[in-house]
């Protein structure tokens, strides 16, 4: 028999529960895209020094472009082999540094007079970086880098406002230094505002196509349950039911002791299951020792075509499994399955807390009245008049009416096979 589905692995119960995987973070702030964008920062500082050269320590700005397109170039290679969350915070806190360096240097040259192109060029790497950080999606990262970067430049500030014979600063430098500090810091809580509106939208995106990933394992591919914009709401359609229960399960429990037949029960639960998605049906849920699966897709006589089928299959594969159990000294496992057909409410029901799929409607209540005559009357297989209406011309002309007893007035008038299909399946 077909063993049953395994757990979902940690990745999709974090995709579950609305949680953005860490592995996609650390694609977003590594691998050759990062490594570009960390390219692009150096080209542009490189161009600015040759365009404008605020340094009065030349030999020290060079140096540290230098490193700092060293130190790209080997955090990139890093992360392409095994990005790591350490490199990332290294990353962080490098760019964080370079920004900082090109502030505070352009500050200290303020004896020469505060240019306009100079102080885009200073402010240059700590805007490009600060986005390219908040790009990453790390929000940490981003007020790390905020907070460094404001935190020197405004420390800068207060020793420049203190001792203004400090790199001969002068008023004008400072004024010009406040502003871009005051711009910064907007920008910074701009940025990580943005990156969480991000990670938020991200993270519904994943939990939508978590949903509709989880679902089409089980859901015909004509059974729309998700939409662009989330779960498809409750809606009325017509299915046909089956509903199956193992027979004498309690007493078997009773004589061969719990342990033993939790096993077969999840052998039985895996062949209907199994069987149940050959056919285009839907499982709806487990009930004890009994399966609820719905057939939804296609026209109502198809519905009923593949339900019956379904049922068919099912008696065979159990007929297979019987003998090899007698052969094994095991006893035979007798099943009953009812079949109805009707209107329902269909979709994925969800209070906030927990969602699922759900079959709702009185077709769902006769659905069990039929199961419950069968298994009273010791049938393999029972079906509502109505589901044997729903086959149309494929209706098959061998099967006799269930006579009506006291009490079942709001049962369904029943048919069952004159010869039970499933009958090689029973005790």
């Amino acid at each position: 028999m077909t063993p049953p589905p395994s757990p979902a692995p940690p990745a999709a119960r974090r995709l579950a529960g609305g949680q953005v995987p860490a592995a996609l973070i650390a694609q977003l702030a590594s691998g050759p895209r990062a490594l570009a964008m960390r390219l692009v920062v150096f080209l542009v500082l490189l161009t600015a020094a040759q365009v404008h050269d605020g340094s009065l320590h030349a030999a020290s700005h060079w140096m540290i472009l230098g490193g700092y397109a060293l130190s790209s170039l080997w955090l990139g290679l890093v992360s392409l082999r095994r990005p790591a969350e350490a490199t990332s915070w290294i990353s962080t806190v490098l760019d964080a540094a370079l920004a900082i360096y090109v502030v505070i240097e352009h500050m200290l040259a303020g004896s020469v007079g505060a240019s306009a192109p100079g102080d885009v060029v200073s402010r240059l790497p700590a805007f490009l970086l600060l986005l390219q950080t908040g790009l990453t999606l790390r929000v940490m990262h981003t007020i790390l880098f905020s907070v460094l970067v404001a935190g020197f430049w405004a420390v800068m500030l207060v020793v420049g406002l203190a001792d203004p014979e400090i790199g001969a600063i002068t008023s004008e430098t400072i004024a010009h230094q406040a502003f871009g500090l005051l711009t910064f810091v907007a920008m910074s809580l701009f940025v990580i505002d943005g990156t969480l509106r991000l990670r938020f939208a991200l993270r519904e995106a994943l939990r939508l196509e978590h949903e509709r990933s989880a679902l089409a394992r089980f859901v015909p591919a004509g059974v729309d349950l998700v939409r662009g914009d989330g779960v498809a709401p409750l809606r009325s359609r017509h299915a046909c039911l089956l509903a199956l229960d193992i027979r004498g399960f309690s007493a078997l429990t009773r004589v061969w002791g719990e342990s033993e037949v939790v096993g077969w029960l999840l052998a039985v639960r895996a062949l209907v299951h199994d069987t149940v998605d050959r056919h285009g049906g839907l499982v709806d849920k487990y009930v004890g020792d009994g399966v609820l699966a719905q057939f939804l897709d296609g026209s109502a006589a198809e519905q009923a075509a593949a339900a019956l089928a379904c049922a068919d299959e099912i008696s065979r594969r159990m007929e297979a499994a019987n003998g090899e159990r007698v052969t094994r000294g095991l006893p035979a496992l007798a099943v009953t399955v009812a079949l109805h057909a009707g209107e329902v409410l269909v979709g994925v029901f969800d209070d906030g807390r927990r969602a699922e799929f759900t079959v709702l409607g009185p077709a769902m209540n006769a659905l069990a009245r039929i199961e419950r005559r069968a298994k009273n009357d010791g049938l393999p297989l029972a079906a509502s008049k109505r589901f044997l209406r729903s086959l149309g011309a494929r209706a098959p002309a061998d099967w006799r009416r269930l006579p009506r007893r006291a009490g079942e007035e709001d049962c369904p008038d029943l048919v069952a096979p004159a010869r039970d299909p499933l009958a090689s399946a029973s005790l």
